[in-house]
């Protein structure tokens, strides 16, 4: 007996291997563009539950999609009501997990295939390089995840000799709390409701537990899955915890359809598995109950965000951004976070240059800019932080970017002090036009997206007061000399002059590498 409860618990331990090596590896080759899918579509609650269902449904795993979607809520990339729509896709995605379970390891049975499988997957992940290795590893986790399935049902065989669903509470309001407990606790103990709930179908194919009591257990499993967010979120930001809590709400909530399920539906399941058998009358069970749930939060969404915010209240905040500490454990939500960040800090700065390169000029944007320093400062200690993942191109390319925005805001930032410059390049001729237009490109850039064509017209404004710069400034000695200016004049214009190019330069680059961040940070493109 003792040896079946360890083949139990062996297959346990290998589905989770199995389940960590399958999803980290999908979410590896998915990358940056399966966070694009989670910010550039989810617009509504609708689009984010569609996002979310996809999104699960292919790295396997509702967790890892509530952890990055309270990471992308405390990096500011989502809403509170957008995100409560990818949690409620998330939890149709992870039924997935359950059919592809019983269709593998239960009517196709390539758990001895998996055995074979195995050796070549994993030489494919030890020898083989970028995609090769991660398709290695994906198939691997498969595997390891169907011998897992294998030896639990192996083990369960001889223990549902002793384990019956007679011993197990049944029928009572009490007893069924007590099953729901009991799959909460599981999924906690093993941080993966795909796994609990493959060891929920492994008990129902041996009869160890009844169809109500599967029903039961399965509730539980989807208060249990929200312990991982929650975990994620302890030490976050205040968004983070907001959506932590809401996962948490709306997984309780949807568990309690278990009621009328049992007091109208269970005729209906129980023929379902007359039809076919028990296993998929609990999937029919766990995708609908989660679908349910789902159409019936949609309409209240507002509703529901705005509760979590009053559960939750927001302290008013004192700084100009709020880069999370917690993040830094996820090297490229950390990269997000910062980009974020950037963006706010740059569409700050953007816009009190632009009011000061107005006619006439407002220079109180400028002087309200001490949040910025503070918040470069800031950014600076967080990405010194960043630890990134191992070999990862994009992410290094990213941190690069992200460090060279940084260097030339806080540059920009010291230029724009010397407001003085700027009303002389308004009294100057050949500068007052250049300086006009590069307010009004700078208006355009905060008011709407950025556009290649402003890009550009700040590179052609910087190569215009660049090639002029030599020859005003041999102007103005000139004119110095036949006493049309004094001395002073023309030291203030050449400053002027040269502000005013290292300027365009900061901005020109300014805007290079936030298109370049963009391009390695898809999810960037939409705030940039």
């Amino acid at each position: 007996m003792a040896e079946q409860l360890f083949y139990v618990f062996g297959g346990i331990g290998m589905f989770l291997m199995g389940m960590k090596v399958m999803t980290s590896a999908l979410r590896e080759a998915a990358g940056t563009q399966l966070q694009a899918v989670l910010t550039r579509f989810t617009t509504t609650p609708l689009t984010g539950v569609i996002s979310g269902g996809l999104t699960t449904a292919a790295i396997q795993s509702s967790s890892a999609t509530t952890v990055m979607t309270v990471g992308f809520v405390g990096a500011g990339l989502l809403t509170m009501s957008q995100a409560l729509g990818v949690i409620y896709g998330a939890n149709i995605g992870t039924t997935a997990t359950g059919w592809l379970v019983s269709l593998l390891g239960f009517k196709l049975k390539l758990g001895t295939m998996a055995m074979a499988l195995l050796f070549p997957a994993s030489l494919l992940d030890l020898l083989g390089r970028g995609g090769w290795a991660r398709a290695g590893r994906m198939l691997a986790g498969l595997c390891l995840l169907l011998i897992g399935l294998d030896l639990m049902q192996a083990g369960m065989k001889d223990v549902s000799d002793i384990l019956h669903p007679e011993m197990l509470p049944s029928g009572s309001v009490l007893g069924l709390l007590a099953l729901a407990a009991l799959g909460a606790g599981l999924t906690v103990v093993m941080q993966s409701s795909s796994a609990a709930m493959a060891l929920a179908l492994v008990m129902i194919q041996s009869g160890a537990i009844s169809l109500t009591q599967a029903i039961a257990i399965v509730a539980g499993m989807n208060i249990g899955t929200t312990c991982t967010a929650l975990l994620a979120s302890l030490g976050g930001s205040l968004p983070m915890r907001q959506t932590a809590v809401a996962n948490l709400l709306f997984n309780i909530a949807t568990s309690l359809l278990v009621v009328p399920v049992m007091m109208f539906g269970l005729g209906a399941l129980q023929d379902v598995a007359d039809r076919t058998n028990a296993m998929t009358a609990i999937l029919v069970f766990h995708t609908g109950f989660n679908m349910v749930g789902a159409m019936l939060f949609l309409p209240i969404t507002a509703q529901f965000a705005r509760f979590i915010n009053w559960l939750l209240p927001e302290a008013p905040k004192d700084t100009l951004i709020d880069l999370d500490r917690a993040l830094l454990s996820d090297p490229a939500m950390s990269l997000l976070t910062v980009q974020a960040a950037l963006e706010t800090l740059t569409h700050r700065v953007y816009g009190a240059m632009a009011s000061a390169l107005q006619e006439p000029s407002d220079y109180r944007g400028i002087a309200a800019l001490a949040p910025c320093h503070a918040g470069l400062a800031e950014v600076e200690v967080f990405l010194a932080d960043i630890r990134l993942t191992a070999d990862d191109a994009k992410q290094e390319a990213a941190l690069s970017a992200l460090l060279h925005q940084t260097d030339h805001l806080l540059r920009l930032l010291e230029r724009l002090t010397q407001t003085g410059r700027i009303a002389v390049l308004k009294e100057d001729p050949l500068l007052r036009r250049p300086a006009l237009i590069t307010g009004a490109v700078l208006r355009r850039l905060v008011e709407a997206s950025s556009k290649a064509t402003d890009r550009a017209r700040l590179r052609r404004i910087e190569t215009l007061v660049s090639q002029r710069k030599e020859r005003h400034r041999r102007a103005l000695l000139l004119g110095e000399h036949a006493g049309l200016y004094d001395l002073s004049e023309v030291f203030a214009h050449t400053d002027a002059m040269r502000w005013l190019s290292r300027s365009l330069h900061h901005l020109e680059r300014l805007e290079h590498y936030r298109n370049a961040t963009s391009v390695v940070l898809p999810v960037a493109s939409k705030s940039s």
